[in-house]
């Protein structure tokens, strides 16, 4: 029976395919203050706004790749029962070949109805306001913003707690509730941490490899090579 190994990536592995994020540039994302477009508030107060900014990232994973980070990733699935559970809203796990994801903050292919967060349907267009749902309602994108619920929080957690082996990527571990996940894998389950500038982590049985997401998921592959 496989291991199962449980991946939490944030935006520093999508940074090496040229996806910004908003944390490297003075709390702005790609020129916006993020309370403008990534909260209700700023989509109530400036719908149009938020609905262009969010086409045009939609736009923007058409013309990124998936990196080595990534395909590292997927090719694990070969020995292991891998979960990959993101942060990110681009769709680079599942084009690289990772079958098992969970979007913790929502997908930028996907759009939902701006009342009812469970009609949902995949979208690779453009959302304009007066885009509306099958009851009428303005389409919103399907990103968790800022002060919402994350819904599928307590499958992450479900998740953690059957790993055998934990790996983090590319993340501050300072978003919450994602950042609290660490807490509930198993006490003896080993934690490989890969960022170029890691936190500091109250956790003896974490492994820092102090690399990108590139270097640090070659490094992983070859600690876990190891292990088989």
């Amino acid at each position: 029976m496989k291991k199962h190994i449980v991946i939490l990536t944030g935006a520093g592995i999508s940074a090496e395919s040229g996806i910004k994020t908003f944390r490297d540039a003075d709390g702005l994302w790609e020129g916006h203050d993020v309370m403008e477009v990534a909260t209700p508030e700023g989509f109530k107060k400036n719908p149009t706004l938020v609905l262009d900014f969010y086409n045009q990232r939609r736009q923007q994973l058409n013309e990124v790749k998936p990196n080595q980070a990534h395909f590292d990733l997927a090719a694990l699935e070969k020995d292991y029962h891998v979960t990959i559970i993101t942060q990110n809203v681009d769709d680079l796990h599942e084009r690289s070949g990772s079958h098992n994801i969970i979007h913790l903050h929502g997908e930028l292919r996907k759009i939902r109805s701006s009342i009812d967060e469970n009609d949902i349907t995949t979208c690779n267009r453009d959302i304009h306001l007066g885009d509306i749902c099958k009851k009428g309602h303005q389409l919103r994108p399907h990103i968790v913003w800022f002060g919402e619920a994350v819904p599928m929080i307590d499958k992450a957690i479900e998740i953690c707690q059957q790993a055998d082996i934990l790996v983090i990527i590319g993340t501050s571990m300072q978003v919450y509730p994602a950042a609290g996940l660490m807490d509930y894998v198993q006490p003896i389950v080993p934690i490989y941490y890969i960022d170029p500038k890691p936190a500091d982590v109250n956790n003896t049985n974490v492994h820092v490899i102090e690399k990108s997401a590139t270097e640090g998921t070659k490094i992983l592959l070859e600690i876990l090579k190891e292990e088989i």
